[in-house]
């Protein structure tokens, strides 16, 4: 397990989370970005007294949108709506993941008492198997196809995708480094990171800058300083809204969107904080810890980017 672990680690930071892939994928990001402000702007435009936009529900739609756009280059099965809603098949894909996400790690007393688990007291092996079912009739006829289109180099136009990373890559003896079963598993694993975690970001940080009064005009003044309103904001803008970028550090500092940094191992024996870590120790750090230590940040509590543009500016000195 470790070995394969390592391996599958490996090849998405290689292959699939590198620069130069991410940079191929610009497009399919923007299609998708301009297909989510469509919907926003339609729903407004529909409603002339105010529409009640749920930012958790189309950062979801949206976030299953691009990734699955990304591995795939398609969205599921059914007629695209016109404002660019989410469809039936494309709800019914991301309930599924988020039914896995909501469950996988949940509670469960059989954890605890082994003897039970067979039973399913709670429901949620159930809940899981009913959830990859789903997954799996949307997602396996794609991943099939594109197996049999590039073992027969049968490419068609307009259908890259990442499966090619994954189907293509090969070992020392010149066989397949992924089994089918792998590929499909490891699309899986995408899928369900990538729903939730961004959402839960994009939530917490709109919710932190309207709570703000003060804040989330500068971030609008910024914005139509650095971009205009004669265009839409491009992924190349954003090193340039240093404002924005500080707000959005500063919800990461906030509401980290895991628990936990990486593991690390300790690569001596140490002694942090009154505690003896022994050499070869897995090192966990607690991210809100980590950005709530009133050692590091003052006034801790409240959402305030400026102090990450304090930041900058004394490291751009130094």
């Amino acid at each position: 397990m470790g070995e394969q672990w390592k391996k599958m680690r490996r090849i998405m930071a290689s292959e699939v989370l590198n620069p130069t892939t991410l940079h191929r994928m610009i497009g399919r990001r923007t299609a998708e970005a301009d297909i989510l402000l469509r919907y926003i702007f339609t729903q407004t435009s529909n409603n002339r007294g105010g529409a009640v936009i749920n930012i958790r529900s189309i950062t979801q739609h949206y976030c299953g949108n691009i990734i699955r756009r990304m591995l795939f280059n398609k969205r599921y099965y059914g007629k695209g709506r016109e404002d660019g809603g989410p469809t039936f098949e494309e709800e019914d894909h991301n309930q599924a993941l988020l039914a896995i996400v909501r469950h996988v790690n949940a509670f469960s007393i059989s954890d605890f008492i082994p003897c039970l688990k067979p039973s399913d007291l709670d429901g949620h092996d159930k809940i899981v198997k009913k959830a990859l079912s789903a997954i799996q009739k949307y997602d396996e006829p794609i991943v099939d196809e594109r197996m049999q289109q590039w073992k027969k180099y049968e490419k068609k136009e307009g259908i890259e995708d990442e499966c090619p990373h994954f189907t293509s890559l090969q070992d020392e003896n010149a066989k397949l480094l992924l089994s089918v079963e792998e590929i499909k598993a490891q699309i899986t694993e995408l899928q369900i990171a990538t729903i939730d975690n961004p959402s839960n970001a994009v939530e917490w940080a709109m919710a932190e800058m309207m709570n703000r009064p003060k804040i989330l005009p500068k971030a609008v003044e910024e914005l139509d300083e650095v971009v205009g309103r004669e265009r839409l904001v491009q992924e190349s803008d954003i090193p340039k809204l240093k404002y924005l970028t500080a707000c959005i550090r500063e919800s990461f500092r906030l509401h980290p969107f895991s628990p936990f940094n990486i593991p690390h191992v300790s690569n001596s024996n140490i002694i942090v904080d009154g505690y003896f870590i022994p050499k070869g120790s897995q090192v966990l750090l607690s991210r809100p810890d980590l950005g709530r230590n009133p050692r590091i940040w003052e006034d801790l509590i409240n959402f305030n980017p400026e102090r990450h543009l304090i930041i900058c500016r004394v490291g751009s000195v130094e």
